[in-house]
């Protein structure tokens, strides 16, 4: 696992001098619960970086606990771009992503510094490192509303019969055929234009990609250790003020995992064990998606989130920015870190 590709990081550094090629960046990514937020802040304060978060959930506001959302203490003073920005009511999408996320990275790199993109969404670091250009197609409320009520099996069927094509994609995309939003947003776009087109590409960084995952046991492990922290430190609070200003039961059940799960405990469909165990089960499965998601890029240098390891990373990343590091001491808090705690 801690063996770099050499056909990401060798390919960057041959082309480094040329004017023509897009700024640089760090990508940070993986799985949920591996740390990918501390590294981040670690390879931030060493290569004078600020990040640009790559989460789907983590861009509304209020869905902190839940989420796993970096608090500012644990930013360490590090800018962090893309937390906060939306109302939970509301639906944000990977193109509104792009483009901000891009005017972020962009005003990071007028400071003269490194953007850090860090998450564990695919589809978002796809569309701001690739620049992804997606169909111009408008939603649909009212198909959006006749859809809500269709079972999961039933979108992806309908897909099926509107865009076969489209349906094998998310097939062999991570799991797309269980996700409703992307379902949803297929049919949208497939009974709008009479098939989803294939995605343009314009890359807008010349990027490594820093990938960090455990074996199954351990990540096994840690799920159940963070739910259990989170649940601790309040989490189902979190949910009953969510809820309570005004973020219906079925917007949290679109959010999934936690916040689906939370739901099902507040609407009295579970119970608090209960809630632990299908939650557990639910994560990991999600967890399964990242990977193969993950697996698409085969530039990703993958380490195991040990203090070990954060040499052999750091020395990727020199050799990629080709810069001198900063003196700030760095370490990687061996199974401690705030993905596990938080």
């Amino acid at each position: 696992m801690e063996k770099a590709n050499k056909n990401g990081l060798g390919g960057s550094m041959a082309r480094s001098a040329s004017p023509t090629l897009p700024p640089k960046a760090i990508v940070v990514c993986g799985p949920t619960s591996t740390g990918k937020s501390d590294l981040a802040v670690l390879l931030a304060k060493k290569f004078n970086g600020e990040i640009v978060s790559a989460d789907s959930r983590q861009v509304y506001r209020g869905l902190n606990l839940g989420s796993g959302k970096i608090t500012k203490k644990e930013m360490m003073g590090v800018p962090h771009y893309m937390l906060d920005i939306e109302n939970p009511k509301k639906i944000y999408t990977v193109d509104k992503f792009s483009k901000s996320a891009l005017k972020s990275a962009q005003e990071i790199l007028k400071k003269n510094k490194i953007p850090i993109i860090c998450g564990g969404t695919g589809m978002y670091i796809d569309a701001l490192v690739d620049g992804v250009i997606y169909p111009q197609v408008l939603p649909d409320k009212k198909l959006r509303k006749e859809l809500s009520t269709y079972t999961t099996e039933d979108l992806y069927k309908k897909l099926i019969a509107l865009d076969n094509n489209r349906a094998e994609q998310l097939k062999n995309d991570g799991g797309g055929q269980f996700n409703r939003m992307r379902l949803i947003r297929s049919i949208e776009i497939a009974e709008k234009l009479g098939a989803v087109p294939p995605l343009v590409k314009n890359p807008n960084f010349e990027a490594i990609f820093i990938g960090l995952d455990f074996d199954d046991k351990t990540m096994k492990d840690r799920i159940l250790l963070r739910i259990r922290a989170r649940m601790k430190k309040g989490m189902l609070k979190e949910a009953e003020r969510l809820h309570s200003e005004g973020v219906s039961f079925k917007r949290m059940h679109e959010f999934g995992l936690e916040y689906g799960h939370m739901a099902s405990v507040l609407e009295g469909k579970i119970t608090k064990t209960e809630f632990e165990e299908l939650l557990a089960k639910d994560i990991w499965q999600f967890v399964k998606r990242q990977r193969t998601w993950f697996k698409k890029r085969q530039e990703i240098a993958w380490f195991k989130p040990l203090p070990a390891n954060f040499k052999k990373i750091e020395s990727l990343v020199k050799r990629f920015l080709n810069v001198k590091v900063h003196s700030t001491e760095a370490k990687i808090k061996n199974g401690k870190n705030r993905s596990t705690i938080n």
